[in-house]
């Protein structure tokens, strides 16, 4: 994404206050829907241990905890699947359409585990269905980001396409701190026993409670101008040979986001298991880091979306992954070295500031890599294919890595494999952007190409 130019700027200050309004309306709408189905998603995370013990028995904790972590992962093996089969419906039948189709399936998947009996009551079966509430879960949020960031993409003004993109991730953020005071105000009042029993359904049935609004709240959003005069596929079968065509841009997508995704879940679904688990803080303490740590990823998310528009996107993207390498491990390293809820929290504000700048630019740069006619596709492919392999399973390696290693501060290092890998990708980067899909010509506004 270039810099501003004066027209753009000229362009943007254009706007009547009736214009503002309406695009700020836009953007909740869309972002509200966002903030459910990350809620949903991540919700199971904050609760892995109360999980484990309700539905993964095993003969010690370690494995009862890792058996909720990879359940937890597994809905990340559906991602793929949902973008490439739900990303081709949003970019043939439209943004709001396939919107709606996937919120009404991430709440299936979670009211299915919500409401499932416990090991104890039903056996196997009880196992079962939580895989299959989480694989399905997994397949709604598959497409679940590209939708929304292409639509916000989509309806930018000129010269503000990475701030409009910033409110995806933004709205994500205030899912994580509603999470994380639904977990204070639950781990305050209620006794780890009756947590245990029936205490960690409440945030899952406050989810679903929630959806009739957001639904009502999306069927009101219009379609993007973008997309109704935009070329569209016609047939999946096109939308599947042009991703096939892309493939080289959607594995450079990938790697970039793999950063973002692995940063992400380590500082938020992974906290509040490292840090009862790994450096004995209370479920209350690890509640309170992970809602400063969203608060903090809501402010820097959208702050790397304006640093994109004003300075390009390609600096951030190499910048970004080179300090986390440098970084990463020596942090962790110090609060492992004398364990305190002061060390956890800055430690993951440090992290959040480097993830929210980076992630600021790293999903409008990707949008732009991808030709129009299978933007939500080829970003929504990316992008699960990245938490899938790497990100979604952060807090089963963490976990992992300190039992093999006894070392505390091992995540780190899957972090720091994640930077490299996104550095390589952002240094390759260039050539891709510097040779746009000839068929967005037309679909692109000036000035706006990744660079």
């Amino acid at each position: 994404m270039s810099p501003l130019t004066i027209r753009e700027v000229t362009l943007a200050s254009n706007l009547s206050g009736a214009e503002r309004r309406q695009a700020i309306g836009r953007i909740v709408r869309v972002s509200s829907g966002n903030f459910l189905e990350m809620y949903d998603f991540i919700v199971y995370g904050y609760y892995a241990i109360y999980i484990s013990e309700v539905f993964f028995p095993a003969g010690s904790q370690f494995a009862s905890l890792m058996y909720s972590l990879m359940t937890f992962g597994a809905g990340y093996l559906m991602r793929p699947l949902g973008g490439l089969i739900l990303g081709a419906y949003i970019d043939r039948y439209g943004r709001r359409k396939g919107l709606l189709f996937t919120l009404l399936l991430m709440a299936i998947g979670t009211l299915s585990i919500a409401v499932t009996p416990g090991y104890a009551s039903i056996g196997m079966l009880a196992p079962i269905i939580i895989l299959i509430g989480r694989l399905l879960q997994g397949f709604s949020a598959g497409v679940e980001l590209g939708g929304v960031s292409v639509y916000l993409a989509e309806i930018a003004t000129p010269g503000n396409r990475g701030f409009y993109c910033s409110w995806q991730s933004a709205s994500q953020q205030v899912a994580v701190m509603f999470t994380a005071a639904i977990g204070i105000l639950l781990t305050w009042r209620i006794p780890h026993q009756q947590m245990i029993s029936w205490g960690w359904r409440i945030p899952f049935f406050v989810g679903c409670m929630i959806i009739p609004l957001l639904i009502w709240l999306i069927r009101s959003l219009e379609e993007t101008e973008a997309y109704r005069k935009g070329h569209k596929p016609r047939s999946s079968a096109e939308t599947f040979s042009l991703l096939l065509q892309n493939w080289q841009r959607i594995v450079v997508g990938m790697l970039l986001t793999i950063l973002t995704t692995t940063a992400f879940y380590l500082i938020t679904a992974y906290t509040p298991t490292f840090a009862q688990r790994a450096i004995h803080l209370s479920p209350t303490q690890s509640m309170v880091v992970t809602l400063c740590v969203g608060l903090s990823n809501f402010i820097w998310v959208p702050v790397g979306g304006l640093l994109s528009d004003r300075v390009g996107c390609r600096p951030t993207l190499i910048v970004l992954p080179a300090v986390f390498l440098l970084t990463a491990y020596p942090a962790m390293f110090w609060l492992v070295s004398a364990t305190s809820m002061e060390r956890l929290m800055m430690v993951e504000l440090w992290y959040s500031l480097l993830f929210g700048l980076y992630n600021g630019a790293m999903i409008p740069f990707v949008i732009d890599l991808m030709p129009q006619k299978i933007r939500t596709a080829g970003l929504s492919l990316a992008y699960s294919t990245a938490t899938a392999t790497f990100g979604g399973f952060t807090p089963a390696v963490g976990t992992y890595l300190i039992q093999a290693t006894g070392n505390r501060a091992a995540p780190a290092l899957w972090l720091s494999c994640a930077a490299i890998l996104s550095l390589i990708a952002a240094l390759a980067a260039g050539f891709f952007a510097a040779k746009a899909p000839a068929e967005d010509a037309q679909s692109v506004p000036a000035g706006t190409r990744a660079n």
